[in-house]
């Protein structure tokens, strides 16, 4: 294929779908339930792009009681509910992501960190599941979670290309480690809503293009 890029990864929650704001008003809230109070800012900065299951030791120790398994059960049954009446595409999602998987003859994928029940019932929601039925990576699934960059490796190797000629879109840190480590060029997602520090954050991180609008990356591929 001609161009800089192969094939288009997606990070999920925060690039393709709104749904950072519900699942961390449901743990902010459940945390607050254990003893540790944390503004909405907090949470979103403590936990952003990471897999709450990977902060256990943290929460463990900001709380003074183990988490149980059957307390990650009621934060995936609360977060799914609220997920489930609420989330919605980014803002102009569904038109980009069409326009590049027509242009990369399907050459893309959804890497995150999420669940496997989560990324598809989101993008399912969204009307995005089409463009990545059978290419869909859950960090759970793989040795390592975001920031290692098991979860972009896994999806290059299903794709058949170079981690040189994939772009990777994301909007943490964590992602952009995660897509940086895996050898790719990563477009770092910040819109305005996200803050000020954001952009400076993404590229600290390696992020080589930060956009606003998802209806910009079209054109910046």
């Amino acid at each position: 294929m001609s161009g800089r890029f192969d094939a288009v990864l997606f990070d999920c929650d925060g690039v393709l779908v709104d749904s950072e704001g519900i699942t961390n008003g449901v743990l902010r809230d459940m945390l607050e339930e254990l003893g540790w109070s944390l503004s909405r800012e907090e949470c979103m900065r403590i936990f952003v792009g990471k897999a709450v299951k990977d902060e256990r030791a943290l929460i463990e120790r900001h709380t003074g009681q183990p988490l149980t398994e059957e307390w990650f059960v009621r934060f995936r049954e609360r977060r799914n509910e609220g997920l489930i009446a609420r989330v919605a595409a980014i803002p102009h999602a569904v038109p980009a992501v069409s326009a590049i998987s027509d242009r990369y003859q399907g050459r893309i994928a959804c890497c995150s960190g999420a669940d496997r029940w989560k990324v598809e019932m989101q993008l399912a929601k969204c009307g995005l599941l089409p463009f990545f039925d059978g290419r869909i990576f859950s960090g759970h699934e793989m040795p390592r979670s975001k920031p290692a960059p098991d979860v972009y490796l896994a999806a290059m190797t299903a794709l058949g290309v170079l981690p040189e000629r994939c772009a990777v879109i994301e909007d943490t840190v964590t992602g952009v480690t995660a897509g940086i480590a895996a050898g790719a060029t990563v477009f770092g997602y910040s819109p305005p809503e996200a803050g000020h520090d954001v952009p400076a954050a993404l590229r600290a991180a390696g992020a080589t293009v930060i956009f606003t609008g998802m209806e910009k990356l079209v054109d910046l591929l």
